[in-house]
């Protein structure tokens, strides 16, 4: 589940006594003397960071047809700068100068003249690159034109090339995404911390405006809505209206963000889900910077950030922190990459989904074992599968543990570029780019084989429909077996697929009121269902695919129980326009699905309250509820706090599960219902064939639509234009605020890093067992009651109606630290099978909350650890499941194994991520959690190799080896920095 990897000639430089990185990390800023690389120029834009000019322009630029493309936004902002007019004029010059100026050639356009100028793969004339997956070829662009011999050498762009030795052995090399893409709930810390930092530099006595992206950033505000309203026409004004209610204050700090920040870009609330957003419009595919032609990449604070894979675009998630260092032009330090070949073939049946298609490879890259790997698809299948199908595969590239899912461009890329209103002349640009570098797939062609690490195969004629849970994403349930494995899972002691429920009980029927009608609940049924999520709402299949089951569902009378919370959250504008065209809306609304909103809502846990009456329903007769949604996650706890059970389908399928009001049923042999006829009405009499499906999307799906939904995206909305903030460019924090507060991170910094930190008589806080995610350490959803969080606020005159969301308040970090550790389905083995966010302390013995316990530790002077299971932080790219437990004064995790984006957060706050050797965990060395641990890590960071091996002992006499897992020498560099965002103040402040 982890790699090591050896050092590389340039991560040695890093190294070297105490002025190693603050080289490094000059030349980010600084022209290298001997050979700059024009692109690296290009995209140094501090120049640029007071410029008058520069902060009239819109903040929204994109554009269709006459207007400047999409693709030309960079080209847009920068054209404003006379610095960058110079840099633009010495071009020539510089590629001159460029390690790889043989091969910067001209790519012309087909009626004269050119698209622009382009480091030529063919032209090195290196046969072992045209058997590289597509997905090395971006990397290896990259590598070649940020090249000056420094920064990135021309060893790194030979490790790409010898791909297919060089990757076995885990090599490390340094990569510049050309954008970095965020998030609210991931975007407020992120802005935070850009504007402590610039406190910092001011403390320092640097200039504070060296705190400024240097490549482009979108920040999409999508998390922060929530179903407080459902079953309603006037469900998208009142929910908004709330929204703007309770997060006023973090809009208008995003908002000044946008000003006070240079290239960054916030597209307001109301407006989509961000991944849906960077697939219909953000997505460039091919840049075009001042006639510089280079692919499109981009990392984002959010896991989800792979669905733009499935454009052909190189992404993916990473931490909030790596992405700041991103912005701030700190090229990433990544191991190159084994590359999965998935190859397709054959064709999907009648009536099976995207949805399906995508659990299948779930759980088939999730039992081949693809974490820290790229998968790459390719072979026959490909044609039969739309744009946004690959995009729905894309997606849940974090559910079955790879890094990305790509699909290389080919001739469905392009149709859907046009579907969804990119230019002509753009999409011509980007075809005669990606052809040109031998980036395209043309399928009417022969296939030159590719070199994979390993392969997997799908015929896609064997994908059957299929749901997954009750608790975990690659947890498939064939539909046909669903009611054998729900009770399956009612007789199972408690666990991923278990909820002991006696066998007495499990026919127990809770009768309540609802509304002064009676209503019963029973195990299984179902309380919330919802259409949301960019994996499925992008997907105009599936969710016209809906509709149409509602539609004949109301033709033959059934009705939706009413206590059922249905919610329907598009991920843009153009959904419920090719709703509202197919007359499918009209049917939604009747079944209870009424657009709630433009954002993530129930995927991240923004379900809202259900009813009173049924909570209490649940709640006092202990019934299993479960929750049916068309997302990615529905680990325990996220959905809502009442739903135990919580399954992922499609669109058609959470409408029909909905319409039977239980997962206890086999749709093929029992009736979802009584029609109006009185007859039974079965699932396949409302199921829609493929043809139905295809013929209404044809009609229906129109690129006017996206032309127009991102036309008028770029004027916000009344709520947002009326939001008014200050022009200074340092934030004015208020010290009364429970939103925004400025953290201690940078608290007595001084210029001179502290060095590693030593580990003694730690004791363990927290004693976890296998598949902790970051939901389980640091929780997006409903601050509970007795939480201390929710006690911080109370004493703060809060109102319990409005604690919002921990998700909307991670730009406060004293409600972040108290929230850590706060779900209330964890489960921490010093409890002894209690579950629950609390803890031993174990000096006392006394039971207490994770985080009073925590602070006991610290404020007694002591150290802790923690101790956990296999697939350690999986889940959600959360930076605050590191910054939580740092701030609880976590110096050390050991773990059996780290999910690769939080072993990276961990790392970027300055904790020691440790794996237990293989074979062995703490159960099996004997580890309770009452001892005290020791690590013995040398002090001097020169001594500290990658992947090294550690020796911990504990106060009774235990020992055992540990690998330390700092994977790459930029890390150790970070370690001894205190963490990330320090290592960047001390070296921006040197310049």
């Amino acid at each position: 589940m982890y790699i090591t990897t050896s050092s590389s000639a340039t991560s040695s430089i890093l190294r070297t006594a105490s002025s190693r990185s603050s080289s490094i990390f000059r030349s980010f800023l600084t022209p290298s003397v001997s050979s700059p690389s024009p692109s690296s120029l290009l995209s140094r834009r501090s120049f640029v960071t007071t410029s008058p000019t520069f902060r009239s322009l819109p903040r929204w630029s994109h554009c269709f047809h006459s207007k400047p493309s999409p693709i030309r936004l960079t080209s847009q902002i920068r054209s404003v700068s006379p610095v960058l007019d110079r840099l633009q004029r010495t071009f020539s010059s510089m590629a001159s100068e460029h390690p790889f100026k043989g091969i910067f050639t001209t790519l012309p356009k087909p009626g004269g003249g050119e698209f622009g100028k382009y480091y030529s793969l063919p032209a090195l004339n290196d046969p072992r690159i045209d058997k590289l997956p597509y997905s090395i070829r971006i990397l290896l662009e990259s590598a070649i034109r940020n090249c000056d011999n420094f920064q990135v050498t021309k060893e790194d762009v030979e490790k790409i090339i010898d791909w297919e030795k060089t990757s076995p052995k885990q090599v490390e090399i340094p990569f510049k995404p050309a954008r970095v893409l965020l998030q609210d709930f991931t975007g407020v810390p992120a802005v935070v911390d850009l504007a402590c930092m610039r406190d910092a530099m001011n403390k320092l006595g640097s200039d504070s405006n060296k705190i400024n992206p240097l490549v482009p950033v979108d920040l999409v505000i999508d998390h922060s809505v929530q179903v407080d309203v459902a079953r309603s026409e006037n469900a998208v004004q009142a929910n908004m209206e709330l929204e703007f209610k309770r997060n006023k204050e973090r809009f208008a700090f995003l908002k000044w963000g946008s000003t006070a920040f240079q290239n960054m870009l916030v597209v307001p609330p109301g407006s989509g889900i961000v991944h849906q957003v960077n697939l219909e419009y953000l997505g460039r595919v091919v840049f075009n910077t001042k006639g510089l032609l280079y692919p499109d990449s981009v990392v984002g604070t959010d896991s989800h950030t792979t669905m733009i894979d499935g454009l052909g675009v190189a992404g993916w998630g990473v931490g909030g922190i790596e992405a700041e260092a991103t912005m701030l032009g700190q090229p990433m330090s990544m191991v190159l990459p084994g590359v999965v070949g998935f190859k397709l073939s054959g064709k999907m049946r009648n009536g099976v989904t995207a949805t399906d298609l995508v659990l299948t490879v779930t759980q088939m890259l999730r039992k081949h074992g693809v974490v820290g790997k790229f998968v790459e698809f390719y072979g026959d299948g490909m044609s039969g599968l739309s744009l946004a199908d690959r995009a729905t595969i894309a997606n849940m590239s974090p559910e079955y543990g790879a890094t990305m899912g790509f699909f290389p461009v080919d001739h469905v890329t392009l149709q859907y570029l046009k579907l969804t209103g990119r230019s002509d002349e753009t999409v011509a640009m980007i075809e005669a780019y990606l052809r040109a570098n031998n980036m395209f797939v043309d399928y009417n062609e022969p296939q030159l084989d590719r070199h994979y690490s390993s392969y997997v195969e799908l015929n896609l004629d064997n994908v059957e429909p299929c749901i997954s849970g009750p608790k975990r994403p690659h947890d498939r349930v064939p539909l046909k077996e669903m009611k054998a494995d729900w009770h399956s899972c009612l007789d199972s002691k408690v666990g991923f697929k278990g909820f002991a429920i006696p066998k007495e009980a499990q026919e127990k029927v809770a009768k309540f009121s609802f509304n002064g009608q009676p209503a019963e609940l029973k195990h299984g049924d179902v309380v919330i269902a919802a259409i949301t999520s960019c994996t499925n709402t992008s997907n105009p299949s599936v969710m016209l695919g809906a509709g149409l089951v509602a539609k004949k569902a109301s033709d033959l009378g059934l009705q939706v129980k009413p206590w059922i919370k249905t919610s329907l959250a598009p991920g843009s504008g153009v959904v419920t326009k090719y709703l509202l065209k197919s007359g499918l809306q009209e049917s939604l609304n009747q079944q209870g699905f009424n657009i709630v909103g433009y954002g993530c809502t129930t995927c991240i846990g923004n379900s809202g309250e259900i009813n009173e009456s049924v909570g209490a329903a649940i709640t006092e007769n202990d019934i299993v509820a479960a929750a049916v949604l068309s997302g990615n996650r529905n680990f325990e706890g996220r959905v809502h706090p009442l739903t135990r059970a919580n399954y992922l389908a499609s669109p058609p399928l959470v409408v029909a599960y909905a319409l039977a009001g239980t997962v206890n049923i086999d749709f093929e042999t029992e009736p979802i219902g009584t029609g109006k006829n009185g007859k039974d009405v079965f699932l396949r009499d409302i199921w829609p064939t493929t043809e139905e499906i295809a013929e209404v999307v044809q009609s229906s799906v129109l690129p006017d639509m996206f032309r127009a939904t991102y036309e008028s995206i770029t004027k916000g909305n009344p709520m947002w234009n009326d939001l008014s903030v200050p022009e200074n460019t340092l934030y004015s924090w208020d010290p009364n605020s429970t939103y925004i507060h400025e953290p201690p991170y940078f608290k007595d910094m001084t210029m001179d890093p502290p060095g590693p930190h030593n580990v003694k008589d730690a004791y363990c806080l927290l004693n976890f067992g296998d598949s902790i995610t970051t939901d389980h350490i640091s929780p997006a959803g409903n601050i509970q009651k007795d939480s201390p969080a929710a006690k911080f606020l109370l004493e703060r005159g809060v109102d319990r109606k409005d604690f919002n969301s921990y998700g909307s308040r991670r730009g406060n970090d004293e409600i972040m630290a108290r929230g850590t550790f706060a779900n209330i389905r964890i489960v921490n083995k010093l409890l002894n099978g209690e579950v629950g966010p609390k803890t031993v302390h174990i000096p006392s013995g006394e039971k207490l909350s994770v985080f009073d316990a925590a602070m006991k530790y610290k404020s007694a002077g002591e150290d802790t650890i923690i101790l956990a299971g296999a697939e350690y932080g999986s889940g959600s790219s959360r930076d605050w499941a590191a910054k939580g437990p740092m701030l609880q004064g976590v110096k050390a995790v050991i773990a059996k194994s780290f999910e690769r984006i939080h072993r990276s957060n961990l790392v970027g706050m300055g904790i020691i991520p440790l794996c237990f050797k293989s074979g062995e965990d703490a159960d099996t060395l004997g580890l309770t959690g009452h001892e005290r641990y020791t690590i013995h890590l040398p002090t001097d960071i020169s001594e500290i190799k990658p992947g090294q091996d550690v020796t911990v002992t504990t106060d009774n006499g235990k020992s055992f080896t540990c690998t330390v897992r700092f994977d790459t020498e930029v890390e150790l560099a970070y370690f001894n920095h205190g963490g990330i965002l320090p290592y960047v103040i001390r070296n921006l402040s040197k310049q």
